[in-house]
């Protein structure tokens, strides 16, 4: 996934941000209202973290702005206040869920998870292929109920790839997941990370193939 985050405390942006990244997916971090309105009008994300109190534009607003142009975008208000008019307000703004401070790293990890899946249309954790299965809230790929050990961005990869089973994931969508302003990822990184997850799918039944000029989908094999 590809994830905007939103939060002005310099400190927690930063642990937020690589938390998120040790799951494999990729973050815009910015540090107030105005620039997260730029970051989606240039950019499509998969979900956003937004805090409430933000400078020059708070996350009420940024959130009403969103959903007033009908942005297909998941998204997970944080704030400090606990109160139950806050959490309402939000929810009523179009917020997809909300995450209280202090948090603890699993819950909003769980809570993004949820959200996006909820988003993609998914109503069950598991997402299967013939004999192999990946659990959307563990994140673990299985074959045959034996874990196949996989590298964050092998994880964000197959995540992509389960997403849209038997349709094929254009490279370009696949680039753009898994880059964030201070890093691209090239169509040769793609390219090599399908190949590493080719060489561990081999005897699962399901490959990874390649649409020529288009991108990849993952199938059952003969």
């Amino acid at each position: 996934m590809r994830i905007l985050l939103v939060e002005d405390d310099p400190a927690l942006r930063l642990g937020i941000r690589r938390v998120l990244e040790d799951e494999g997916w990729q973050v815009d971090a910015v540090a107030d209202g105005e620039l997260a309105l730029t970051a989606t009008a240039t950019q499509k994300y998969d979900a956003a973290v937004l805090d409430i109190n933000l400078p020059r534009r708070d996350g009420f607003s940024v959130l009403q702005y969103w959903r007033n142009r009908h942005l297909p975008l998941p998204v997970l208000i944080l704030t400090a206040r606990d109160e139950l008019e806050d959490r309402v307000r939000g929810l009523d703004s179009g917020a997809d869920d909300y995450l209280a401070k202090p948090f603890e790293t699993p819950e909003l990890l769980a809570r993004l998870r949820a959200i996006w899946r909820r988003y993609r249309g998914g109503g069950s954790n598991q997402a299967q292929i013939g004999a192999l299965s990946f659990d959307l809230t563990t994140r673990e790929l299985r074959h045959a109920q034996e874990r196949i050990t996989l590298s964050p961005r092998e994880t964000a990869l197959i995540e992509l790839l389960f997403a849209t089973p038997g349709k094929t994931v254009p490279k370009s969508r696949i680039i753009s997941a898994m880059s964030s302003w201070e890093s691209d990822f090239s169509a040769n990184a793609v390219e090599i990370y399908v190949l590493k997850l080719r060489r561990k799918l081999v005897g699962t039944g399901v490959s990874i193939v390649t649409v020529r000029g288009l991108g990849y989908t993952l199938e059952e094999i003969g």
